[in-house]
């Protein structure tokens, strides 16, 4: 965990390894111990939307991809464009780098100094207050686009094949967000089916953020990840093709996100729901922890341009339905997401009309 003062705290993976007893240290507790949804969840019917045919005259992937959007803000895409050799090299190289010795991880610190924050880079939580609850997992957090952006000397040279798989990986989702963010667009019937791809702008942000959740010996009280909402355009996920753990929130209830091999997971953001007027929205979604198996995740952030403001399309915003939230620049909205997170808040309700 990030350090607020003094020696550089353990990360997860340290504490997972050290911790010989069912417990785990106070920070990272966050639920009760009678949970009853954690048991109970059941796998949700997610859509899986052959990309391949999304375009096609008889429109049946886009009312599957309507349907995704308007019951979970989530969807699965199949026949895709990544290889499978690409989506297999990018999980392997993750793998392999989270078990290299820590003095090599640490090479890539998101630490300066021991104490000094920064969002890039190898470690996990900013703490930000000493009462704040924790996620059990490690992280790599690196900016791949702009590529003149790219912090280079953060991006590990072992693996040795780490940075062109990356690359390699970034490229090819490139599209599936491109083909999607037209599809929306054409959903809501927007003039133009370039809406949302112009409004990332040429200085578009895209992030990625591979994460490695170890066993824990308590999954019943701790959080792989806290429930949130995600403060991007979209979220391009590639879940462990193995163990699952990720779960979304409708009507109150919490459900399983299905595992389906070949497929990238899509999560709307923040950013689009502003866009939308509420239209789509940014759903609700945790990863829980578990007891007997590691996890492995790569989710690709894209964002507008950080210097651009966002506001509800004009063309969704009349007197029945009225903008529902205030213009933004993206860069603070992002600034103000970062500190609701760690206090287990959704930002989006601070600008609400």
């Amino acid at each position: 965990m990030g350090s607020i003062g003094g020696a550089r705290a353990m990360t997860v993976q340290e504490l997972a390894g050290a911790i010989g007893k069912p417990d785990v240290p106070v920070q990272y507790v966050v639920r009760e111990h009678n949970d009853q949804q954690l048991e109970a969840a059941v796998t949700a019917p997610i859509p899986v939307i052959d990309f391949s045919r999304l375009f096609e005259q008889d429109g049946g992937e886009a009312v599957k991809l309507r349907s995704g959007l308007d019951s979970w803000g989530l969807i699965l895409v199949s026949n895709h464009g990544v290889d499978a050799a690409v989506m297999h090299g990018m999980r392997a190289v993750s793998r392999e780098f989270f078990r290299q010795p820590l003095e090599e991880k640490q090479r890539y610190t998101n630490l300066i100094d021991v104490e000094q924050f920064q969002f890039e880079g190898y470690g996990n939580d900013h703490v930000r207050s000493p009462d704040q609850i924790l996620d059990w997992t490690d992280r790599i957090y690196l900016k791949v686009e702009p590529e003149d952006e790219r912090s280079i000397a953060l991006w590990p040279a072992h693996p040795e094949t780490f940075r062109d798989a990356l690359h390699e990986f970034t490229t090819k989702c490139g599209g599936v967000k491109d083909g999607l963010l037209r599809a929306m667009a054409k959903l809501l019937e927007l003039d133009d089916d370039d809406y949302f791809v112009d409004q990332l702008g040429d200085r578009a942000s895209t992030h990625a953020r591979c994460s490695y959740y170890p066993e824990c010996p308590r999954p019943e009280l701790v959080f792989g990840l806290k429930p949130h909402c995600d403060g991007t355009v979209v979220t391009v996920l590639m879940v462990d093709d193995t163990v699952g753990g990720l779960q979304v929130l409708r009507d109150g209830v919490w459900w399983d996100v299905p595992v389906v091999p070949h497929t990238l997971l899509v999560i709307i953001g923040d950013q689009t729901q502003i866009m939308s007027n509420g239209i789509f929205k940014s759903p609700v979604h945790r990863v829980l922890t578990n007891a007997k198996k590691e996890r492995i995740s790569v989710a690709l952030d894209y964002s507008v341009d950080p210097e651009r403001e966002i506001e509800p399309s004009a063309q969704l915003v009349n007197e029945e339905r009225p903008a529902l939230y205030r213009k933004v620049k993206v860069k603070d909205y992002t600034a103000a997401l970062y500190d609701h997170f760690s206090k287990g808040e959704m930002v989006i309700n601070k600008i609400h009309t």
